[in-house]
């Protein structure tokens, strides 16, 4: 028992004798100290002992902020660096780049700011870098292209300017490429080519300019690529034929020439497809029903033609199917409605049909607003009828116009201070949904998926903060909002000129930028009234100059067919996941429609006005009758005589 007992004494001092050697290179531990420091982090990192001590709180797997060492040769280096979503400011300062044995540094959800040094192409050994989520700016340095080791490069949402380096070509080991929304702009440098072990590319919501990069179609690792909300142009690229390994694929926005859908026919792997307004025409072929992996399939703002596949009543997979504002034709696939399919929108398309009775009772939501598709209960009455002026040539008219409604988006009915009473529109909406207000007097369309996020936001959104630069907060407090598409239809309106009232507030994103990244992110969207774009990248916070602050825009259009359109629709720009997964997207919190009148003010202004005048009027004439008594009263206590005129007054020319 006494030789076990010595035997244990020896390995516990062995063990602390090691532990007392080994130490962290001395030019490190000073540039540790002076960054965590810097950062404002002390309390959290207590570095009066020596960084890379073993079984420190900082050097856990889980541990945020985080240190890990490498000791294998009784010096210790810091290989591992993570301040992840800790808010920290400020720029990155030079002691940073002195850990040059550096191999992951993830510096991501932050507000750092100010350019990149150059110095950040001496840490040869980077295999991970993350800087995504900051409020960089500058140029992307070329200096990156340095890190020829680097696995993986994150620099996303950020407010860099200019074009990628052609240096991040030299980068031939790197597998994941996240730049979207980081400001950068031109074309593809050619030199990216070479990044042949790429098999995850983000970089939608960035100034890319020219053609659809052709050399993407030799990436064959590619499993996941994203390039909507740019200023590229198609064709989308025979070459991308070759990308058989895509799991998730989202191409959207494109200008220039149209596409066919020919280079699918192989992508047997496919999760996500998405090629919302990408000039894609010609048919659909069969053979994406087929694909046995497909959740999610957006061809919709296009120009295919023909049917739709009879091949997707055979999939066993897909559960989001959007098709909408497309020239498809034909009857609908009678088993369009699979046990999987959650959403259907086929709107806007020359189809015809039927489908079950049933359909919305069994869970599932479709959208054929446009259409002369029968879906029972999808839309009743007389808004029936009315849809069908969407898509036909017929003058429609009605028997009793209205010259104006209100909604209030996302929310309960209630009347502003002005008397405006906005309709409650607090349904529940789908992923591919229509509801008509009670009233009759309006629709709401809504068609999309938020996609990364699914059991997220269900397309309203509310806020308990008090709403400024209104007298109306509580208008404010609730919001329609789409991952895709939303629309609003005023029926049965008289055909004259209307003034287009749209109510905005920022009550998802935070606007606090300088001492948090949940502040950093940007909604843009686009507005059309009357199917003519009045908002491009329109930007609720901006407009407003802050978040949870009223705003209103005004337009005039004109009803010639008794219906309005306002359409709000996301062009693939702004952030995707700040604060959270999913926020991005159109936005709303009340429209109000009324007619102009014929001196060019709104009828709710004139009949305003009327009040006012009446009131006015009312007041002026009870002062003259009380003069008028009073001077009568006065007259009679005066001897004088005086003369009475038989005739009235003749009125002056001025006065005519």
């Amino acid at each position: 028992m006494g030789i076990l007992s010595l035997c244990c004494f020896l390995v516990f001092s062995i063990h602390k004798l090691v532990d007392a050697q080994i130490t962290t290179e001395s030019n490190e531990v000073i540039a540790i100290k002076k960054v965590i420091d810097y950062w404002g982090l002390s309390s959290r990192v207590n570095l009066s002992i020596d960084p890379c001590t073993r079984d420190a709180s900082w050097a856990t797997e889980n541990a945020n902020p985080r240190i890990v060492c490498d000791c294998s040769n009784n010096i210790c280096h810091i290989t591992h660096l993570k301040l992840y979503a800790l808010d920290i400011s400020g720029e990155l300062p030079l002691e940073l780049f002195q850990l040059t044995e550096l191999m992951d540094l993830n510096l991501g959800q932050n507000v750092l700011s100010g350019s990149i040094p150059k110095e950040i192409g001496i840490l040869f050994k980077m295999q991970y870098l993350s800087l995504g989520i900051n409020n960089f700016s500058g140029v992307v340095p070329m200096e990156l292209g340095n890190l020829t080791d680097l696995k993986s490069l994150s620099f996303s949402s950020n407010n860099f300017n200019g074009p990628l380096p052609i240096d991040l070509g030299k980068l031939t080991s790197l597998e994941q490429l996240y730049i979207d929304s980081s400001g950068v702009s031109g074309p593809f440098p050619q030199e990216l080519s070479n990044l042949k072990s790429l098999h995850t590319l983000w970089a939608s919501d960035n100034g890319f300019t020219g053609k659809l990069p052709e050399f993407l179609g030799t990436f064959t690792n590619l499993k996941t690529l994203r390039l909507e909300g740019t200023s590229l142009e198609g064709p989308i690229p025979s070459s991308y034929a070759a990308l058989t390994k895509l799991e998730d694929l989202r191409i959207g926005d494109l200008g220039g020439e149209d596409s066919t859908l020919d280079f699918l026919v192989n992508f047997t792997s496919l999760s996500i497809l998405s090629l919302r307004s990408s000039r894609v025409g010609g048919e659909i072929p069969s053979q994406i029903g087929t694909f046995a992996n497909l959740q999610i399939l957006d061809l919709s703002f296009n120009k295919l033609t023909g049917a739709i596949p009879d091949s997707l009543q055979d999939s066993q997979s897909l559960h989001f199917l959007y098709l909408g504002s497309n020239d498809l034709n034909g009857v609908i696939p009678l088993n369009i409605i699979t046990p999987q399919l959650r959403a259907l929108d086929v709107s806007f398309n020359s189809i015809t049909g039927n489908l079950p009775a049933n359909f919305t009772k069994i869970g599932r939501s479709m959208n054929a607003v446009g259409t002369l598709v029968n879906g029972d209960g999808l839309l009743e009455g007389k808004t029936s009828e009315i849809s069908r002026c969407l898509v036909t040539d017929n003058q429609c008219t009605e028997k009793v116009p209205v010259n104006s409604f209100a909604v209030k988006c996302g929310g309960s009915s209630m009347v502003s201070t002005y008397g405006v009473a906005f309709d409650d529109d607090s349904e529940t909406l789908g992923a591919s949904s229509i509801y008509t207000g009670s009233n009759n007097r309006w629709v709401v369309s809504n068609t999309g998926s938020f996609i990364s996020n699914p059991n997220g936001p269900q397309y309203t959104t509310q806020t308990a903060s008090q709403i400024t630069a209104t007298l109306d907060s509580e208008l404010y407090k609730t919001a329609r909002i789409s991952p895709n598409s939303l629309r609003y239809y005023g029926l049965g309106l008289r055909n004259a000129k209307y003034n287009v009232e749209l109510h905005f507030s920022e009550i998802q994103m935070d606007d606090d930028s300088r001492s948090s990244w949940k502040g950093l992110g940007r909604r843009l969207f686009d507005v059309y009234i009357q199917g003519e774009r009045v908002l491009q990248d329109f930007n609720i916070r901006n407009e407003a100059q802050g978040s949870n602050k009223a705003l209103v825009r005004s337009f005039e259009a004109n009803v010639t067919n008794t219906i309005i359109d306002v359409h709000l629709v996301w062009a693939g720009k702004g952030t995707c996941c700040i604060p959270v997964q999913s926020t991005f997207g159109p936005l709303i919190s009340a429209i109000h429609v009324s007619q102009v009148s014929s001196r060019g003010g709104s009828s709710n202004d004139k009949k305003q006005v009327g009040r006012i005048v009446g009131i006015t009027l009312g007041g002026v004439a009870g002062i003259f009758i009380a003069c008028s008594v009073f001077y009568l009263w006065w007259k009679k206590k005066t001897p004088e005589h005086v003369r009475i005129l038989t005739d009235s007054p003749k009125k002056s020319l001025t006065s005519v």
